[in-house]
């Protein structure tokens, strides 16, 4: 039974329940449905280079960084090209579909939203945008425990939503956060187990943007000279909701503004975390339980061991560690290593059909986007959301006709090569 079916009133837009062959046009031709500021948007990669004219310096750079010399966010993209497709020819793909079973839920394509922070800062009410456009598209989204909307407002937009949380070591502060996704209405709790301390992200310090945010002149000036972004995202935003919060970081009242002083250590230490305390989370929460952060296969024996449900094979889109594992480069070893026994899926460095596609025949259930996403919100709101995801679901059914596949499921890493020097 479809989510709006489950939930009455809960969106205005049934979700689909599959993209097929049928749904798309070729590459090239016209949508009429397609505004005209999005008619240049080809691919996922041109978002980013419009948005880099909506957005202020700052906001920009936020989002498009990593950390320190952006090593680890470039071996991400880099990670793809070791590898190269064995098409497989005169096969019948004339019914190909994208869909997949997750979690007992069937999903439209085999991508989701990643979980973003702060994403406000790009994009009027831009939690409630990703949501809404994922629901009305049939695809996961998951909301940030660093979002600047409420939790319950962002479910009603899209009772499918996924709530990912930075849990702090304090398991009487965890407890009640819990306890509120729980009441919330959502089904899948997502814990990133990847950010023991903030990464060094010097390029946030360059142009400008910290958190708290601090009002300066230089802020000023380049919220000025992006007028759009000026009045279409930040003015609304003060005039319809006030200044941003970080709403969901508790179990009961709202987290500081953006700007205070205390908005960082609100979040709590994270250092003394262990297995223990995801054990204990496993035990408290009864809905799918899915681990984000993961790179060695004894961590993902260890989270398949106290009960995830599901793993996401993640460096966090090179923005906590520089030089670490790239995730599709880890991909194979923890697959392995769990056997089948454990969900295992991917985000970092997804850009095209084709990498979805390979990161399926390497062995992920599914995969996450997170920046393309926020730059498509920020150029065009909920169409921008819209076009995104379409653009992606139209390169994969594309792609899966070129390799002769009709399927997600028929994928295997026989449809691959690698290729030489690859590491």
């Amino acid at each position: 039974m479809a989510a709006a079916e489950q939930q009455s009133g809960a969106g205005t837009n049934s979700p689909k329940t599959s993209f097929t062959a049928s749904d798309f046009r070729w590459a090239g031709s016209s949508d009429a449905n397609t505004p005209r500021r999005l008619s240049r948007v080809l691919s996922l990669d041109d978002f980013e280079v419009e948005a880099r004219r909506v957005l202020p310096r700052c906001i920009y750079g936020f989002v498009s960084g990593g950390v320190e010399s952006n090593g680890t966010r470039d071996a991400n993209r880099a990670a793809f090209d070791d590898w190269s497709f064995i098409p497989r020819v005169l096969v019948d793909t004339t019914r190909r579909g994208q869909a997949v079973d997750l979690f007992g839920h069937r999903w439209s394509a085999p991508f989701g939203i990643a979980p973003m922070g702060s994403t406000a800062l790009g994009a009027f009410e831009c939690e409630r945008v990703l949501a809404g456009g994922a629901y009305e598209a049939g695809i996961p989204c998951l909301l940030s425990g660093a979002s600047l909307m409420a939790m319950e407002k962002v479910i009603a937009a899209n009772p499918d939503a996924w709530f990912q949380a930075y849990i702090p070591g304090d398991r009487t502060t965890v407890g009640p956060l819990i306890e509120r996704v729980r009441r919330a209405g959502y089904r899948t709790l997502v814990v990133t187990v990847d950010v023991a301390v903030n990464g060094n992200r010097e390029n946030n310090v360059r142009n400008g943007f910290s958190i708290p945010l601090r009002p300066t002149a230089r802020l000023a000036w380049d919220g000025i000279t992006h007028p759009r972004w000026l009045t279409h995202t930040l003015a609304r935003t003060l005039w319809r909701n006030g200044m941003p919060r970080f709403e969901n970081i508790s179990g009961g009242e709202r987290g500081p503004p953006l700007i205070s002083p205390t908005a960082q250590r609100s979040f709590g230490r994270r250092d003394s975390l262990t297995w223990d305390d995801m054990a204990w989370i496993r035990d408290q929460w009864q809905g799918n339980f899915i681990l984000k952060g993961i790179l060695s296969p004894e961590d993902a024996r260890k989270a398949r061991d106290i009960g995830a449900d599901g793993i996401i094979v993640s460096n966090h889109g090179g923005r906590q560690l520089d030089g670490s594992l790239a995730s599709l480069r880890a991909l194979p070893d923890i697959v392995a290593a769990v056997g089948g026994s454990t969900t295992v899926m991917l985000d970092s460095g997804i850009r095209r059909g084709t990498d979805v596609l390979k990161a399926l025949a390497l062995g992920a259930s599914f995969v996450f986007l997170g920046r393309p996403f926020f730059f498509a919100a920020s150029v065009g709101d909920e169409a921008g959301v819209r076009h995104a995801i379409t653009l992606l679901a139209e390169e994969i059914d594309r792609d899966m006709a070129l390799i002769g596949c009709t399927s997600p499921a028929e994928l295997d890493p026989s449809f691959l090569v690698r290729n030489s020097g690859a590491r």
